[in-house]
């Protein structure tokens, strides 16, 4: 190697691999192999000897791997009858990249957290240098993490995103806007390649620009995970992310396959969190198994440090005895507001609707299945193992409106103005109205006891005070007796919500 700041890389070669049993250590064998290939004119490459010197692999060009080995089958004619050579093959279509690595165990590990796994590997100790083999489908990808890693150039780091309403338009945005700042700043070249919605899915290799939108709709490809995967691994990808921001029941299916596809995971979707609890550690197995990652900060308190914070204080022994508070801002809004003015209900949930605080379908909030799936999900998180049919909804959507379609709901929203009217107007005097969650119980159990409810609360209390969409968590310890951590801000919106993913992905990313 000329240069210790070069990689050498050699395409269009080929493995031939020499096996049999208890012959290798036969002194000669290496001679005959090299004398009848230096016979046949072929020139030789990287040599490793395999384990247990059951075999030894040699690379060559591909232009001479069959020659190669048909030289090699009349050299050792006699023991393949024997049975002593058991197999002599090429592997053609390999890659071969030399370099010099101060920590090539780092480079070994970044490679196999990227799936490549080299097929030969041959080192050179004393002077740090390696030369690895792959598969010539694996070659760039291969070369571009290990100059990120001896070189220090900026990581590539390839975002697909799916789904690109309120929160996925506006994290594209952030991305694009912060990508040079963080590109200087942290040495990460963050590069949406693939955004999609439920009916297609668009590419960019090179990343998109702030024309995206264009290129989507323009798109022909059809939204399913398979398209994603095989563009990931036809050109060569390293450093893949799914950002889930869909409500989307149907796509957490696919975070399996992601998984094993060598897609780390960023969700704002709380779906997955919430299915039972068997397909919950399936997940967590999957990811472990394939050395994954898999972030959802935002599934409760949008941008807030909730999550992280619980994990924290369980994972350091701190006996977390109770969870409560305001934990959906679009309710905090329409209750905060309906308490606070003459409006009647209908026009305040209009209003959510209107400034992007609620699920595209706002029964989702009112129904209370929002806050049920968050509380659920801070209940995992202490290692219980609740279900969803375990916690008690109070449904604020009546019986007559619960499977009608949405447009017909929203035309009939005011259908609930009377009922809410009376429930504010009969409260004592000086409370409101709040829409709460509460893990409670013995939370030292298997289970706890989770509720959420409406309630009235004196104005001048913690949870009375709460203003527009902000969420409120009493977190109860231990240690902290009465006086709770409190985790107050904005719990809504898409970009709080937004900027909490992009949080996320800068998580993932700075691990990579």
């Amino acid at each position: 190697m000329r240069n210790a700041n070069e990689i050498k890389f050699l395409k269009n070669r080929s493995i031939i691999k020499f096996e049999g049993e208890d012959f290798l250590g036969e002194i000669g064998i290496d001679g005959r192999i090299f004398k009848a290939l230096t016979l046949a004119r072929i020139s030789v490459g990287v040599i490793s000897q395999q384990a247990i010197e059951n075999g030894i692999s040699i690379l060559v060009n591909e232009a001479d791997a069959e020659k190669a080995v048909t030289c090699l089958i009349d050299e050792f004619e006699a023991e393949r009858k024997s049975g002593k050579v058991s197999q002599i093959y090429s592997i053609n279509n390999v890659s071969v990249l030399g370099f010099v690595a101060e920590d090539f165990n780092k480079v070994l590990a970044e490679l196999a957290r990227n799936n490549v796994f080299p097929l030969l590997l041959n080192q050179v100790a004393a002077e740090k240098r390696v030369n690895i083999v792959v598969t010539s489908s694996q070659d760039e990808k291969t070369k571009n993490i290990i100059e990120s890693e001896i070189f220090k150039k900026p990581k590539t780091v390839h975002l697909a995103i799916i789904g690109h309403g309120n929160v996925g338009k506006t994290l594209i945005e952030q991305v694009l806007q912060s990508s040079e700042e963080i590109r200087r700043r942290k040495k990460i070249d963050l590069k949406v390649v693939a955004v999609a919605n439920s009916r297609k899915i668009a590419f960019n290799k090179k990343g998109f620009n702030a024309n995206w939108s264009d290129e989507v709709l323009t798109a022909e490809h059809p939204s399913n995970v398979e398209e994603l995967i095989s563009f990931s691994k036809e050109n060569q990808l390293e450093n893949l992310i799914v950002v889930d921001n869909t409500a989307s029941k149907d796509f957490v299916k696919n975070y399996h396959a992601l998984a094993e596809n060598g897609f780390d995971l960023v969700s704002s979707n709380k779906i997955f969190n919430t299915l039972p609890i068997e397909e919950y550690r399936k997940l967590r197995y999957t990811l472990s198994k394939n050395n994954r990652r898999y972030l959802y900060e935002t599934n409760v308190g949008a941008g807030l440090p909730l999550i992280d914070t619980i994990k924290l204080l369980h994972l350091s022994g701190e006996n977390i005895t109770r969870i409560k508070g305001v934990f959906s801002g679009t309710l905090s809004y329409v209750f905060n507001n309906f308490s606070l003015r003459d409006d009647k209900f209908s026009t305040i949930v209009n209003e959510a609707l209107e400034k992007g605080y609620t699920e595209p379908d706002p029964r989702e909030d009112l129904s209370g299945n929002d806050v049920a799936r968050k509380l659920l999900i801070l209940a995992r998180e202490l290692d219980l193992i609740n279900e969803f049919d375990d916690i008690n909804i109070q449904n604020l959507v009546p019986e007559s409106l619960l499977s009608v379609s949405k447009s017909e709901f929203l035309s009939r929203l005011h259908e609930l103005d009377e009922e809410y009217q009376t429930i504010k107007e009969n409260q004592e005097p000086g409370h409101v109205l709040r829409y709460v969650g509460d893990l409670h119980g013995d939370l030292q159990k298997d289970k706890g006891q989770l509720d959420v409810k409406l309630v009235s609360v004196p104005g001048s209390s913690a949870l009375g005070q709460l203003k527009g969409s902000d969420s409120i968590f009493e977190i109860y310890t231990e240690s902290y007796g009465e006086n709770p951590i409190v985790i107050m801000g904005a719990g809504a919106g898409a970009q709080v919500t937004a900027r909490g993913v992009f949080g996320d992905i800068l998580r993932v990313s700075e691990t990579k």
